[in-house]
């Protein structure tokens, strides 16, 4: 019997990936083909399965990637195959979308379908503007409205008389006819005086409010050049925003950072700058690659058990030692009594999630800690093993031996660059992205410098901060300033270390050029220093 399709019209939120519901992701999540609009965040994607076909079908500005025809085709055409669909679309799917039209479709077509209800960006954008649409001061009714209604009708569906004596309303899709917008609501009896705001990109780090009245919020709009995507407000609650702004208050609010870690390793680092109100720039310069071969890794975990120490000091490390165990047909028991050092504690809690200890966590996450940790203990004779990446330093092996040890060092991987083009970069750069380029390691440094190559220069108010004392080494003998860096060696340290500049920067009303420093970061004189 042939698998019977189905069809699932997800809202998708507003913009904020983590606004996308509970039930949204399970649906998308075994989905076997992902049709998704414009607004709809790329982030929400990673929910669907690696082998989905995804399909985009965005509109932007009236342009459409696919006639609503074709979408409606598609649906009914990839569930009758069989396949689970998810039609994402932004904000809520039966509010000023096009939703039911697709629903109707479906339904006319024996096609199994369900709604999922999303957060719609009528109610998500004002609560990021810090504006509540109710509150039992100001406002006891709420009035949604399309301020984009079907070109094909032949009057008006909005009774504009009656909008001018509501309390709260939100125009979606409004900003091309903002001016009659305007026009309309003053003309019919709402006083010119009524505050009012339009907020551009709501839920998202690009968020942009502009607040006024109904007498000039054209002209403000106009002057900030305020283009859709755009919601607009109006009423008495505008002037809360004053007091409940908490998103745009955040302390990283719009500020375009780069990571160039790799991507699977830069979600977290990514979350906690979202947190904050950053805007995360993934632009992986490397990537990890397995070793050239290997025989040597396979030898040394034949004699696992031999070793009394092993010393990981990276994530990398770790994964790639119990990935090769794990091949070989051993878990951790064959580990014996070996103790384990980790040189920092994201590497030690992966460690620990293999279900071992760790013996010993140096105070300080850099290759001299490591070595000042082991004074004091007993290496004589000792056999320690060493999984790290193919280019390292050699003052771990070194201060080990020179301590009596017999230190085994074994390539467990390799940094080599990633796939990313100058191009891409300079793209990103041109829209205004960037405000801060992240090196998180000396090989993301190396990396980055090849992919841009010769004839590059970032620009002045692009800031570059580096984590831990290694990589910004490196920065500087590769002739780049350094703005940023921070004393934790570690992701939450340089966040920490962002917050903290740009809070000078905001103390002191302009871009801060003077050395100053506290317990969690240190910034350092730019002018000093030549790129």
């Amino acid at each position: 019997m042939k698998k019977k399709g189905k069809v699932y019209i997800i809202g998708a939120g507003p913009g904020d990936p983590g606004l996308i519901t509970v039930r949204g992701v399970g649906c998308l999540s075994r989905a076997d083909v992902v049709i998704y609009d414009h607004l709809v965040c790329e982030d929400i994607l990673r929910h669907a399965r690696p082998e989905a076909r995804r399909i985009y079908a965005g509109k932007k500005g009236g342009d459409h990637t696919l006639p609503q025809e074709e979408i409606n085709r598609l649906l009914v055409e990839e569930a009758a195959q069989g396949r689970t669909v998810a039609r994402l679309k932004g904000g809520d799917p039966f509010i000023f979308g096009r939703g039911g039209e697709e629903a109707e479709v479906l339904a006319a077509a024996g096609v199994p379908f369900e709604i999922v209800p999303g957060v719609t960006s009528a109610i998500a954008v004002p609560a990021y503007s810090g504006i509540p649409l109710t509150h039992r001061a100001h406002a006891s009714t709420l009035t949604l409205v399309t301020g984009h209604e079907d070109p094909s009708k032949v009057q008006t569906g909005i009774d504009w008389s009656a909008l001018a004596r509501m309390g709260t309303l939100v125009f979606m899709m409004g900003v091309r006819n903002l001016e009659a917008i305007v026009k309309n609501l003053i003309g019919c009896g709402r006083s010119a005086g009524t505050p009012a705001a339009v907020i551009r990109w709501g839920t998202t780090p690009d968020q942009k409010t502009v607040q006024g009245t109904l007498g000039d919020i054209v002209r403000k709009a106009a002057e900030n050049m305020i283009s859709p995507p755009a919601v607009l407000v109006v009423g008495e609650v505008v002037m809360l925003r004053g007091v409940l702004n908490w998103f745009e208050a955040k302390p990283l609010f719009g500020k375009g950072v780069v990571i160039t870690r790799p991507e699977e390793q830069a979600r977290e680092f990514a979350g906690l700058l979202f947190e904050r109100g950053a805007r995360p720039v993934l632009f992986p310069t490397i990537r990890i690659a397995p070793p050239a071969g290997w025989s040597r890794m396979d030898d040394a975990l034949a004699r696992i058990a031999s070793f009394d120490w092993i010393v990981f000091t990276s994530a990398n490390g770790v994964r790639s030692f119990f990935d090769r165990l794990a091949r070989l047909g051993m878990d951790a028991r064959r580990l014996g009594g070996a103790k384990i050092c980790a040189i920092g504690p994201a590497t030690a809690r992966l460690v620990k999630g293999f279900g071992l200890g760790v013996d010993l966590v140096p105070q300080r996450f850099i290759s001299e800690s490591v070595v000042e940790a082991f004074r004091g203990i007993d290496l004589k004779g000792k056999r320690v093993l060493l999984p790290r990446a193919e280019e390292a330093r050699d003052v771990i092996p070194e201060g080990l031996a020179g301590m009596g040890a017999d230190v085994e060092v074994l390539t467990a991987y390799r940094t080599v660059r990633s796939d990313k083009r100058r191009e891409e970069f300079e793209e990103i750069l041109r829209d205004g992205k960037v405000d801060v380029l992240v090196f998180t390691s000396p090989s993301t440094i190396r990396c980055f410098l090849e992919i841009m190559g010769s004839g590059f220069s970032l620009p002045d108010e692009v800031k570059i901060a580096c984590i831990g004392p290694v990589t910004a080494a490196a920065a500087r003998k590769a002739g780049l300033r350094i703005d940023i860096m921070q004393e934790e060696y570690t992701i939450p340290g340089m966040v920490e270390a962002l917050e903290y500049y740009y809070a000078q920067e905001v103390k002191s009303q302009k871009p801060s050029s003077k050395s100053q420093t506290n317990p969690k970061s240190e910034i350092l004189n730019s002018k000093k220093e030549n790129r």
